[in-house]
């Protein structure tokens, strides 16, 4: 059974082997333990792989992302960085004054200039080699995005009073986000995912009706540009999104990225087994950073008896690898995922 096999078995619920492997390595993996990273890869091979470049060049972006300091993103939104490995925070969003929206544009450059058959060369290669999934990272995030552009709090209250001036801004990201989809729905990629973070610890950010009003039929949207060209859809989001987990089942979305730890992962998986691919993931805010092995077996085991050992499809054995969390962490996850259910705690 080839990598790409295992992952669409997976996501159509057939028997496999077992569950598919997916690592998340933060920069700071890449930056300071580079060499444990391949160690562990190579003993624990992904199943997963991009395209690599495609989007154009930004006429915008400046600086080193992740590096201390500051940089500029492809829409002219200016980063801090406290600490090398990390994203950084938006300090001063360039429309928290909304007048500023009247002469600002989106990066079109990025779709007007992207080489999308380079994702075709990619996916030809890798079917000649390793013959992975290959999953487009497509950068949509619409709730994000207008987070960075008009500041978390201004866009919050803009939300809640429902400003003309937030349904103007909601237009403009989302024109964009579309022609980013349908591109990479033309191309021979296998999967797309988008991402946005919905979740606080404990509930959503916002109700879920005024989720289900304002950002549902979005990324419905999406699901369905993608699943028209035979792709499937891949969505990430942080934080305590149990309230939505239906919403996305009903949009199409194949496989869901959530923190799994942050809700009752033993609901989750009685209410939507067999519904939906759980794409991960294994706690980052406790057991990686600061568990023992044991705790770190004892989170995949509980994974694993509550949706699922990964050889009958709809889960994928992802985990992050952030910051400081020990290289013996990532690695017993990935342990625990090729041992005998019986023998976790």
């Amino acid at each position: 059974m080839t990598p790409r096999e295992r992952v669409l078995g997976c996501l159509e619920f057939r028997s496999i082997d077992r569950a598919p492997r997916d690592l998340w390595a933060l920069p700071w993996v890449d930056m300071f333990v580079a060499e444990e990273k391949s160690a562990l890869l190579a003993e624990h091979p992904g199943d997963f792989t991009g395209p690599g470049k495609v989007l154009g060049g930004s006429d915008r972006a400046r600086g080193t992302p992740a590096r201390r300091g500051t940089y500029v993103d492809e829409w002219g939104v200016e980063w801090e960085c406290g600490e090398d490995g990390v994203i950084g925070e938006v300090k001063s969003p360039p429309l928290a004054d909304f007048s500023a929206l009247d002469s600002f544009t989106p990066p079109w450059e990025l779709v007007e200039k992207a080489d999308w058959t380079a994702a075709g060369r990619a996916q030809k290669r890798n079917m000649a080699g390793k013959a992975r999934f290959m999953l487009a990272g497509s950068g949509v995030r619409p709730f994000e995005r207008m987070q960075f552009l008009r500041g978390t709090e201004n866009l919050l209250i803009d939300m809640a009073y429902g400003t003309a001036g937030f349904r103007r801004l909601l237009e403009m990201v989302h024109e964009f986000e579309l022609k980013l989809m349908e591109g990479w729905a033309s191309t021979a990629v296998d999967g797309v995912s988008f991402m946005d973070d919905w979740g606080s610890q404990t509930a959503l950010l916002i109700s879920p009706a005024m989720w289900r009003e304002v950002f549902r039929p979005v990324y419905a949207r999406y699901c369905e540009i993608v699943h028209a060209a035979g792709k499937k859809v891949f969505f990430h989001s942080d934080g305590h999104i149990e309230a939505i987990y239906p919403d996305l089942i009903e949009i199409g979305v194949d496989a869901v990225n959530s923190q799994l730890f942050c809700m009752d992962i033993e609901s989750l998986g009685r209410l939507h087994r067999g519904r939906i691919t759980f794409w991960g993931e294994i706690d980052r805010q406790r057991v990686l950073p600061f568990g023992t092995v044991d705790d770190v077996r004892a989170a995949v085991g509980r994974v694993r008896r509550a949706l699922g050992d990964g050889t009958g499809g709809g889960v994928i054995a992802q985990c992050e690898w952030g910051p400081a969390n020990p290289a013996g962490n990532i690695r017993a996850v990935y342990e625990a995922w090729d041992a005998p259910l019986e023998e976790l705690p």
